[in-house]
């Protein structure tokens, strides 16, 4: 990402995204509200300068040692949101809370920040990132269970349109508290966390978990299969971890005060990014998932003065024409109009930045200006087609993911 100018590192653990990250991130991003607008999740915005008073509230504040900690000009102490128990916990105990009026679940999308020890590998672990936070708030364990598995369930259903592979497995819960949690991991070598795999009942945990070899679940003594993960989501179901200490309370049917029953639900966006191309990658070439990547057509017409270029300016023409009636392809295609570079040149390069399909226009225009070459990928195959034929292989293709 940093060779091909994805991104650019700004700091240790602090990086600027340029235009095809940006576009991939918020690509990203569109998913996710999508998912969370069908399951009723209402897009909120919370401050990221905290008053240090509400983590003191909730007894966090010398639990966690990774806090960007400081003191504005009148002397009150301030951290860097990390995340927002404490924000989302006050908010509602502010407002007059009917059992009317839950399950509620309002989430964001916002930078984070977090005083890493060692960041490392780029947007994998870095200080500043983009996280999207979902806080559930119910008037009872059950209905908290089950706001808790919709919410799951709809991770699931993104990863699964993403086309990583991915393991949802039980994970520990941490300084965050509650009494349930799961975990979202891409398979990885460079992961840091390690994972165990039970060969009895094929129960997926986190190695922090497993005690003596013996699996929690089965109770299964010996070895374990193992392999590492990139965590890119947690969930937690955390009862009156929050609510209770924030006073925040709902009044029941008998007009009786109650704490709420409270979720949390995490996704690292830029780390989902990184961690996507980490996983599909090759050691030369980028490969995203296809919902995501920053552009979904390359068009490379040929070098400036060529033979080929005398007769491609219409073939150019009709082929944008065309591409440009499919509906998923609006705003999803680049021409690489650095004709001064040969089409070699250019070809190599889009397939290191991994766009999707790349369509060249070259020597095969002289043969016949009727027939198209199309590089698929993803899928590694290079075929020539009609412009009709064309776009008909695109737009089956288009959303085929990369499931391996």
């Amino acid at each position: 990402m940093l060779e091909l100018g994805i991104m650019r590192q700004s700091s240790p653990g602090c990086f600027n995204l340029l235009p095809l990250g940006i576009r991939a991130l918020e690509k990203l991003i569109r998913i996710v509200d999508e998912g969370m607008d069908s399951i009723g999740g209402q897009k909120v915005e919370f401050p990221s300068l905290i008053n240090q008073k509400l983590w003191s509230t909730s007894g966090r504040i010398n639990e966690v040692t990774e806090l960007f900690k400081l003191k504005d000009r009148h002397g009150q102490n301030y951290i860097l949101g990390p995340t927002h128990e404490e924000i989302a916990s006050d908010l509602l105990s502010q407002c007059q809370n009917s059992y009317k009026h839950f399950p509620l679940m309002i989430y964001q999308i916002t930078n984070k920040f977090r005083d890493e020890l060692r960041p490392k590998l780029g947007l994998i672990r870095s200080k500043q990132f983009t996280m999207k936070d979902m806080y559930s708030f119910d008037i009872d364990q059950e209905s908290a269970i089950k706001t808790y598995e919709t919410v799951t369930e709809k991770y699931d259903t993104i990863f699964k349109n993403l086309g990583v592979k991915y393991h949802r497995i039980r994970g520990f819960s941490g300084t965050m508290g509650g009494t349930l949690s799961h975990e979202y991991h891409y398979e990885a070598e460079v992961g840091e966390d390690v994972l165990l795999k039970c060969i009895k009942c094929k129960d997926i945990l986190n190695s922090e978990l497993v005690q003596d070899k013996t699996c929690p679940q089965c109770g299964e003594i010996g070895d374990m299969d193992q392999t590492k993960g990139i965590e890119v989501g947690h969930t937690f179901l955390l009862g009156d971890r929050y609510t209770k200490p924030f006073s925040c309370n709902f009044t029941d049917k008998s007009g009786k005060s109650k704490n709420l029953q409270m979720g949390c639900y995490g996704l690292g966006i830029t780390r989902i990014l990184a961690a996507s191309i980490e996983t599909l990658s090759t050691d030369e070439e980028i490969r995203w998932p296809r919902l995501i990547a920053p552009y979904s057509v390359l068009i490379i017409p040929p070098k400036a003065k060529s033979k080929e270029d005398l007769i491609a300016t219409e073939s150019l023409e009709q082929l944008c024409h065309s591409l440009n009636q499919i509906p998923e392809l609006k705003g999803e295609i680049v021409v690489d109009d650095r004709t001064d570079m040969t089409i070699g040149r250019r070809n190599m390069q889009g397939k290191r930045f991994g766009y999707p399909f790349i369509i060249v226009l070259g020597k095969r225009i002289m043969e016949d200006p009727a027939l198209y070459e199309l590089h698929d990928i993803n899928s590694g195959v290079q075929v020539d087609l009609t412009l009709q034929d064309l776009a008909v292989y695109i737009n089956k293709h288009l959303n085929d993911n990369n499931v391996q």
